[in-house]
């Protein structure tokens, strides 16, 4: 008999981030799958909370998201209140490390994460994470929208030419580096990296279980010789309890079995190992399929079950 087509949509983000090319990867590496036919492709989105909202409504099957904001989801805490708890997400396995990021002008008189406040900044696009997070350091800080000069909507692909155009002091973005975009900016025009730390971060941190301390190292882009201290997340791919367990269990595979391949995707998952794309950042449970294939190669004990 022959098996039943599973067509499966995976939700990104802008072209010229990290998130697009790893939904390529774990597509292709779908579609090349011999123990089933399926019809993978990715979608182009506007980011995290896209994708999530994708996963819950089903208009996707998967979405790749910051950890935090799968967390929120699946919690129905923070933007998700109104909403309610998401108890059907679930975790397939983590990716690389991504950074809140600023880029600032180098001309704009910004040094610091709070010189932003008066400043013309790109928070970025509606539904996407890099945003949603700014919102949150805006709580934090106790800052508004009408405490800076202007506040743009940015996609990524605009913000490097928006910056050099003198359109904006800074950008913000949480992303994995090397990242083209932030190249891009720094290659053309005259950029810094901005540190990002302070009391209210430390906080931020010490209160969470889903934000982390990340260091962007110095020399990786122009203008910033020094690294650059500030907090990220996780990239997550995220999956609910309607995906079938052995389609689950298959792209798991399918990524681990090429796991040297994958890796060598993009300079942000060089440090990839297998026990981290596990146990970092899972801020949702795994789905079962996934706990299946981890449990038969050894890589989680056989007492682990999906709570």
């Amino acid at each position: 008999m022959q098996a039943k087509e599973q067509y499966l949509t995976i939700g990104t983000g802008g072209i010229t981030g990290v998130y697009y090319p790893m939904g390529g990867a774990i597509c292709h590496l779908a579609n090349q799958l011999t123990t089933g036919d399926y019809h993978c492709e990715i979608r182009s989105t506007l980011g995290s909370i896209y994708n999530l909202e994708g996963v819950r409504s089903g208009e996707l099957t998967l979405g790749i998201s910051q950890s935090d904001w799968q967390y929120h989801a699946y919690q129905g805490s923070s933007r998700y209140q109104a909403v309610g708890d998401f108890p059907e997400l679930r975790s397939l396995f983590s990716v690389h490390a991504e950074s809140f990021t600023v880029l600032a002008r180098a001309d704009s008189d910004i040094d610091h994460f709070d010189d932003l406040k008066g400043k013309r900044v790109n928070f970025g696009t509606a539904r996407s994470g890099q945003r949603a997070t700014m919102e949150v350091l805006l709580n934090l800080y106790q800052w508004q929208e009408k405490d800076f000069q202007e506040v743009l909507a940015l996609n990524p692909s605009e913000q490097a030419k928006a910056l050099c155009n003198d359109k904006v002091d800074a950008i913000i973005y949480v992303v994995g580096h090397p990242n083209p975009s932030i190249k891009e900016a720094s290659g053309a025009c005259q950029t810094k990296l901005v540190n990002v730390f302070s009391h209210n971060i430390d906080k931020l941190i010490a209160e969470t279980s889903y934000y982390r301390r990340s260091v962007i190292p110095g020399g990786m882009y122009l203008g910033s010789p020094m690294d650059t201290e500030t907090f990220g997340v996780s990239a997550v791919i995220t999956t609910t309890l309607n995906l079938p367990e052995e389609v689950a269990y298959q792209l798991v595979k399918s990524v681990f079995e090429n796991h040297d391949e994958f890796v060598q995707l993009h300079p942000a998952f060089e440090l990839l190992t297998k026990q981290s794309m596990i146990f970092n950042a899972m801020s949702a449970p795994l789905h079962e399929g996934a706990i299946r294939y981890y449990k038969e190669v050894g890589l989680l004990p056989i007492a682990v079950n999906n709570e």
